[in-house]
């Protein structure tokens, strides 16, 4: 992880995006007031997908202190669950902007946008329970077991309940969210650019944990020479 290469697409998915996204042509299905908030598709969506990356790779890295009780997967872990924190609020942000564009509201009491709430405000509990604790090695194993407890709750928070509740997101019963989602709706051109931009969120999700992970590397090894 050490090469520049993937720093450097991820800049370059990035700058595509920021400019195909406003410039790319995009569906507009009769009799749906679309304009062009389905533009929103390469933000809101993609920082959940590098939300998912970002919080899978910290649980990795929970399993691996469990396991091995080494400090750097602790350090690992919880940096990529702040980094996962922030595109995770980043979504939020953005998906209420859509929803205040497509339903009226910026916050309507939606199931996946209370469920995406709820699964935040898990995660804010994690930080929580670890600045509780003073004692580094059980503040990391009980972060840790937190941890896999977090990742699994936003499966049913996230993905689950949702889709048995009605729902103006697509995917809800009796959704009637916004149709630009819609696999059937999404033509090469929303793909040509969504695509790029799952990809480049998640690695610039990555490179911030990474440079935090390093910040906190340098500080633990000041600590231990002083």
């Amino acid at each position: 992880m050490h090469k520049t290469w993937w720093k450097l697409l991820a800049f370059i998915l990035l700058m595509y995006t920021s400019i195909m996204g406003f410039l790319v042509k995009v569906p507009n299905p009769p009799g749906v007031p679309l304009q062009h908030s389905i533009r929103n598709i390469f933000f809101h969506v993609p920082m959940w997908f590098g939300m998912m990356v970002l919080f899978f790779t910290s649980l990795w890295y929970a399993i691996k202190y469990l396991r091995d009780h080494q400090s750097i997967y602790d350090i690992y872990s919880l940096e990529y669950a702040r980094t996962g924190v922030v595109f995770g609020l980043l979504g939020l942000i953005t998906g209420a902007v859509w929803a205040r564009s497509q339903w009226g509201a910026w916050w309507s009491g939606d199931a996946k946008q209370n469920g995406a709430a709820i699964a935040i405000l898990i995660y804010l509990a994690y930080f929580v329970l670890r600045g509780s604790l003073n004692d580094d090695e059980k503040k990391a194993r009980i972060g840790a077991v937190y941890n896999v407890f977090a990742f699994f709750m936003l499966f049913p928070t996230l993905w689950i309940l949702p889709r048995l509740v009605e729902s103006l997101h697509p995917g809800g019963q009796g959704s009637e969210g916004n149709p630009g989602l819609n696999p059937k709706d999404s033509d090469w051109h929303i793909k040509s650019v969504f695509w790029p931009a799952v990809i480049g969120w998640t690695l610039l999700g990555v490179w911030v944990a990474t440079l935090r992970i390093r910040v906190q590397l340098i500080a633990e090894k000041k600590l231990q020479n002083a």
